[in-house]
């Protein structure tokens, strides 16, 4: 643990930092701030419009897309600017993990701080961090063409790619300050695995309801009732019935009410077959940390749903369920053997 110490606080500040860009990232989307630069500069975009002309001529370039042209044709240039902020703060968030990443990484591999098996790891992370560059630039182009939103498949994968760089990070920062290896209950281990997978399928799932905007209706729970959907153009296509569960508003919404359900119900199942078995204290303080994140997050969707997406409960809602794969990281990690 001496020897990694910094290696250890390097990835650990990474987490942090992809934290606060996922939160930024949330914001972002329930503003609809996410559209508002629609060139991307990787240097020279860091600053933002520095005088007046300069502000006018980023909104008449946004002007040129369809979301002004469809959406916010009754924008000033005030109201232009009050959605560029959050924009340009997450790409500038996005920029510094990269510096965050890159630089510590060089001056560790020059002074031979890193083993082989942490530096193809850490190379891993570096490949993920510029995909997830890669793939915010895709997002966005989508909604540049013909209407006025990124793809829902788009914004998923950035997404997801985001929660799983985070936990990728933080597993390596594991693999270093807890180093000992021991035989473990391999049942328990394969019930937590498939917990996860559930859990990041359901992360998915969340992103395909953020990127249609299906939190806006059927707002009741337990039954799912007629709603009006606020804010947005209702697209209503005829397609074929399995694709209204990954396209269609309702049938997205259903999958990610029932997949809660599932989430809920394995993380009880760890729980039951935990809670008589010889557990070291932080793999009883995992499965304790997975229950409490688990209710909280469950009742953070149902409130969510039923006031119908506010500003502040949508944010709560994706950072815990930051902090649940987070602790479902960590708890699977110390019953991996």
């Amino acid at each position: 643990m001496k020897n990694n110490k910094y290696v250890i606080y390097w990835l650990l500040t990474g987490c942090v930092m992809i934290f606060i860009m996922v939160v930024v990232g949330g914001i972002t989307r329930l503003t609809h701030s996410g559209l508002s630069i629609s060139d991307y500069k990787l240097i020279t975009g860091t600053l933002p419009p520095m005088n007046q002309q300069e502000w006018e001529e980023a909104f008449e370039l946004y002007k040129q897309y369809p979301e002004y042209q469809k959406l916010n044709h009754h924008f000033n240039l005030e109201d232009f600017k009050s959605i560029y902020f959050w924009e340009w703060l997450h790409r500038v968030i996005g920029r510094l993990i990269g510096i965050v990443f890159i630089v510590p990484f060089l001056i560790f591999l020059i002074r031979k701080k890193l083993d082989r098996p942490t530096i193809k790891k850490s190379l891993v992370l570096l490949f993920l961090g510029g995909f997830q560059g890669f793939l915010g630039w895709y997002m966005v182009k989508s909604g540049l063409v013909d209407r006025p939103d990124v793809s829902h498949y788009r914004l998923a994968a950035h997404l997801t790619t985001a929660f799983l760089t985070f936990a990728y990070s933080l597993w390596v920062a594991l693999d270093l300050k807890y180093p000992d290896k021991k035989q473990i209950n391999t049942s328990i281990r394969n019930l937590i695995r498939i917990a996860y997978v559930f859990l990041v399928i359901q992360i998915i799932w969340g992103a395909f309801v953020a990127g249609l905007d299906a939190g806006f209706i059927h707002n009741h729970w337990p039954l799912m009732s007629e709603g009006k959907l606020m804010h947005k153009t209702v697209y209503i296509e005829q397609q074929p019935l399995v694709k209204n569960f990954i396209e269609g508003k309702s049938g997205v919404q259903f999958v990610h009410r029932y997949l809660a359900y599932l989430v809920v119900a394995f993380v009880i199942l760890i729980w039951y077959r935990t809670k008589n078995m010889e557990l070291t204290t932080l793999q009883t303080n995992g499965v304790k940390s997975i229950i409490i994140l688990v209710a909280a997050q469950f009742l953070l969707g149902v409130l969510t749903l039923i006031y119908a997406v506010p500003l502040w409960l949508g944010v709560a809602h994706q950072i815990c369920a930051f902090f649940l794969l987070a602790a479902m990281t960590f708890t699977l990690h110390r019953f991996t053997k």
